[in-house]
């Protein structure tokens, strides 16, 4: 069998049981090796072999997955593989192969930078609606999916692989709706020791995160700025099926 497994986004004790016990067991790991926590490999069985994806392409990827027939196989991906993750078009050739799989999800890199910076994306009356995407570089994106269309919406935003063009992702930002001084945020390498926290707005943040190039996140949008509205569900003058009102 062929696990997918989200490591998590960096921290060795955020990967899940599941995925933990299946790497405890692993003949072959083939992991995103300049992503994942090397860390992780220490779980797996000292007969495991271990190889390192990141001069791998897909066709060798796959042919060492097929290469093990009735072996534990896991390919380990950062974070939670549905998420950038590249596992789609391997799936397509297992099913090709006939060859049996599943996928084990994980804490994204999303989640760990929002606990970061001890921020909920959805604040009632703030932002209900989250936009997970990323600038165009070497692979594009739809056109209807570009940085300043979304940006008219005005929700909260996390960017993905965009760190490296924040100046003028930010700039995207502001053209399409954001006012300049929207909160923004850099979480670099969240989870990680070496994590990082810049905060600011979508005027200064590139200036203030002129060093990072590289494994960052950016988050856009007043749900950064304080407090917002209480929450319904809570309330003491909120019914609902499981409590009535006391108010």
């Amino acid at each position: 069998m062929i696990y997918f497994i989200g490591a998590g986004p960096g921290a060795p004790d955020l990967i899940t049981l599941r995925g933990a016990r299946l790497l405890s067991k692993a003949d072959l790991v083939i992991y995103a090796g300049s992503l994942v926590n090397p860390e992780l490999l220490t779980l797996c069985p000292p007969t495991c072999t271990c190889l390192n994806s990141a001069s791998m392409t897909l066709e060798q990827v796959t042919d060492a997955m097929q290469a093990c027939p009735g072996e534990t196989i896991v390919r380990l991906h950062t974070g939670d593989p549905s998420l950038y993750g590249a596992i789609r078009e391997q799936m397509e050739i297992l099913d090709r192969l006939g060859l049996p799989y599943e996928v084990v999800p994980g804490v994204s890199s999303m989640s760990a930078a929002a606990a970061a910076l001890r921020a909920e994306y959805t604040l009632p009356s703030v932002s209900q609606t989250v936009i997970i995407s990323r600038m165009a570089g070497r692979t594009p994106v739809p056109e209807r999916e570009q940085i300043r269309s979304l940006a008219r919406h005005r929700t909260t935003m996390v960017l993905f692989l965009s760190i490296a063009m924040l100046p003028d992702l930010c700039h995207e930002l502001i053209s399409g709706g954001y006012p300049p001084d929207t909160p923004a945020a850099v979480v670099y390498k969240a989870s990680w020791p070496e994590e990082r926290v810049i905060r600011g707005t979508l005027s200064d943040l590139p200036e203030k995160a002129a060093d990072i190039r590289k494994t960052a996140l950016v988050l856009v949008g007043d749900f950064l700025s304080g407090p917002g509205e209480r929450s319904r569900l809570y309330d003491p003058g909120f019914t609902h099926a499981y409590r009535e009102a006391t108010e």
